[in-house]
């Protein structure tokens, strides 16, 4: 708890960034993937330490959070990605003893909202895509099936970028090490015969053909937004597939539990955001799905 002058009561004078590195080498080690710890050094290195670099963490408060919060409104997105990571921050320097116990000054803030983020196609936006898709059938295979196989599953794209082929068994794929853990995703039939038709030329379903391991999301993303610009869907992200396939979900009543399950979401509150999506536009979609990239798969 803070003293009326606004400093914790303890003595420690550990700077923010020794202290925020302490907590990368042995909180992040332990408990984030490599990825996750990529993500969140360029959230501490560009958001983080420009405003709490040279200040003693354990005299940093609640108001000095929520001011570099709002220092922060024009980016949002940035905001509230990099507040978890601040949190963490303090929370360690607690366990670790540069803060007094329960001090955390990252406790009550309220993330920025952004309204207008789900998208989810329509049965003529549909039809459009496999109409593009199908232009570059020829010319760009794997990242076309990769499309295909985005919507058609609900996956995050580097769930199907990253596939294996020991990951794809008995018409399951069961990924390891998902955002999540490990799960298993159901496929439909299109999407079984999607994998199936692939050449099975490396341990990866989609390997690169400049290096031995996997493709990477760039060039997914690049045809992405050709297949978008010529379909007239510009506002349309590759994770926008994901909330089609779960509003098609919520529209043929599914459960929550279901959705989730499909989605791989640890949370049911990150699923129970679907429910007010289905009206009849879903419906559509669900109805155009398996004759417009179902057939296209043939």
């Amino acid at each position: 708890m803070a003293t009326r002058t606004g400093i914790l009561p303890q003595t420690d004078q550990t700077l923010f960034e020794t202290v925020a590195e302490e907590v990368f080498q042995r909180y992040g080690r332990s408990n984030w993937k490599p990825r996750t710890i990529k993500v969140n050094r360029y959230y501490l290195k560009n958001q983080l330490l420009p405003w709490f670099q040279g200040r003693q963490v354990g005299n940093i408060i609640a108001a000095d959070v929520q001011d570099w919060f709002v220092s922060l409104h024009r980016t949002p997105v940035s905001a509230d990605r990099a507040a978890p990571v601040l949190s963490v921050i303090m929370a360690c320097a607690e366990t670790y003893g540069y803060r007094a116990e329960g001090s955390n000054p990252c406790k009550g803030i309220k993330r920025y909202r952004r309204r207008g983020k789900e998208r989810f196609l329509s049965k003529e936006e549909v039809t459009r895509v496999g109409v593009h898709l199908k232009r570059y059938q020829y010319t760009h295979p794997p990242i076309v099936a990769i499309i295909r196989l985005l919507i058609l599953t609900g996956c995050r794209k580097t769930e199907v970028v990253t596939l294996r082929w020991r990951d794809y068994r008995n018409g399951h794929i069961h990924l390891s090490d998902s955002k999540v853990g490990p799960r298993m995703v159901w496929l439909s039939t299109p999407a079984r015969r999607i994998l199936d038709g692939l050449h099975r030329e490396s341990m990866w379903v989609f390997p690169s053909s400049r290096t031995t391991k996997s493709l990477t999301t760039t060039p997914v993303e690049r045809l992405w937004q050709r297949v978008r610009l010529e379909a007239g869907l510009q506002d349309v992200r590759l994770h926008d597939l994901r909330h089609t396939y779960a509003s098609i979900a919520v529209e043929q009543g599914e459960s929550v539990v279901t959705i989730g399950r499909l989605l791989g979401h640890s949370n049911p509150e990150t699923t129970l955001k679907y429910t007010h999506l289905a009206d009849g536009r879903v419906l559509e979609a669900a109805q155009a799905m398996d004759g417009v990239l179902g057939g296209s798969a043939r």
